[in-house]
């Protein structure tokens, strides 16, 4: 999909936000959500959303939006940060299909970056269930405490 045309209110993360599409919830206001990957580039890959900007990319959401994202963004890699222990973490938005975006609605990624580890922007597998539903309950606690 190019830059420009018409968000699909039907999207993964649309459902998702509708509450009709699961996910691993780390985050949630009445404007923005967090929640891990389940085709994660890293261990505790996590993904934040605006909820209410029905915007594709960048280009298409309004400042205010964006601010809360980025607000929710730099408070999760604070707590990935913490919890995991990375040794870098990757703080990332595509926009467009030839630069990586596979999902239309707009989001930024948290990708913590541990010694070793590949550097890649999509994952080849998806996640565990069960891995998953541990690490939403260890970083949950990390965020409670």
């Amino acid at each position: 999909m190019s830059l420009h045309g018409t968000y699909d209110p039907q999207n993964i993360f649309a459902l998702i936000i509708r509450g009709e599409a699961p996910c691993y919830k780390l985050y949630e206001d009445d404007d923005v959500l967090a929640f891990l990957d389940v085709f994660p580039q890293s261990y505790g890959h996590t993904l934040v959303i605006p909820k209410k900007a029905a915007a594709r990319n960048i280009l298409e959401i309004d400042s205010d939006s964006l601010a809360k994202v980025m607000a929710v963004v730099q408070r999760l890699t604070r707590v990935l940060v913490d919890e995991l222990q990375p040794v870098g973490v990757q703080v990332a938005q595509f926009n467009g299909a030839p630069a990586g975006q596979t999902v239309f609605h707009i989001h930024m990624h948290i990708v913590p970056r541990f010694e070793g580890e590949k550097l890649g922007v999509h994952a080849s597998a998806k996640a565990d269930a069960a891995e998953l539903e541990r690490l939403q309950a260890r970083l949950l606690a990390r965020m409670a405490g």
